[in-house]
């Protein structure tokens, strides 16, 4: 198990260079137009997404990407990566998740992850890549959903530390409170079933669209 959870350490750093901390995914925007100036209006933005987007999205196809990789099965790869770069609403959210899954796939192939360079009909997403990587450390699969949301969240809230900004302490303090929230979603995500998978955030979406747009950006669209 130790072996394990370096590994899923290692995975989930913000050291790893895949350049993750590059995308606000909407935040940016979202806290620029004012939408966030309310107390708590940010940990119920980041809640929002967290639950909805990446707890119906990414973390169920997670799951199954994992399984469909530790099985050979490259059709279901195929069909789960292809599921995912459906359910990006916008140019800038399909970009981000092909810049970030190409990263990863760079760096896995340098790592001699087997079946890293594996071709698809399409770019890989991150996940796709994040679930190889898991299947071939052999990282236990709701290890995995556990790590990719405490990345994802730990992003987020980086973000919202430049863009708000901020406090050093209150960050911690946005951070530790919405990590409690990680293992009800990733358990409902692991309930699942392949009809209820996927994502519709109109905010996030006009959040992304216009973030496209935006005079003045700290980060990448």
């Amino acid at each position: 198990m130790n072996n394990q959870l370096l590994h899923l350490m290692h995975l989930v750093s913000p050291a790893l260079p895949v350049g993750a901390y590059a995308y606000s995914q909407g935040l940016e925007y979202a806290v620029d137009s004012g939408w966030l100036a309310e107390p708590g209006k940010l940990q119920q933005w980041i809640t929002g997404v967290l639950e909805h987007s990446v707890g119906h999205l990414d973390l169920p196809v997670l799951l199954r990407l994992y399984r469909a990789w530790d099985a050979a099965a490259l059709d279901e790869v195929d069909r789960w990566n292809d599921f995912v770069r459906a359910n990006r609403e916008t140019a800038e959210l399909l970009l981000e998740d092909e810049q970030l899954g190409l990263a990863l796939q760079r760096l896995s192939v340098s790592l001699q992850t087997k079946g890293a360079d594996t071709p698809l009909s399409s770019p890989p997403c991150f996940v796709t890549q994040f679930a190889l990587a898991g299947v071939r450390r052999h990282i236990a699969e709701e290890d995995l959903l556990y790590g990719f949301a405490w990345s994802w969240l730990e992003n987020q809230v980086a973000a919202a530390t430049k863009i708000v900004p901020l406090g050093q302490t209150q960050a911690q303090q946005t951070l530790v409170a919405m990590m409690e929230k990680i293992p009800a979603v990733c358990a409902h995500a692991l309930r699942l079933q392949d009809e209820e998978l996927g994502v519709g955030l109109p905010a996030l979406a006009m959040a992304s669209s216009r973030h496209e747009r935006q005079y003045s950006r700290l980060f990448r669209s």
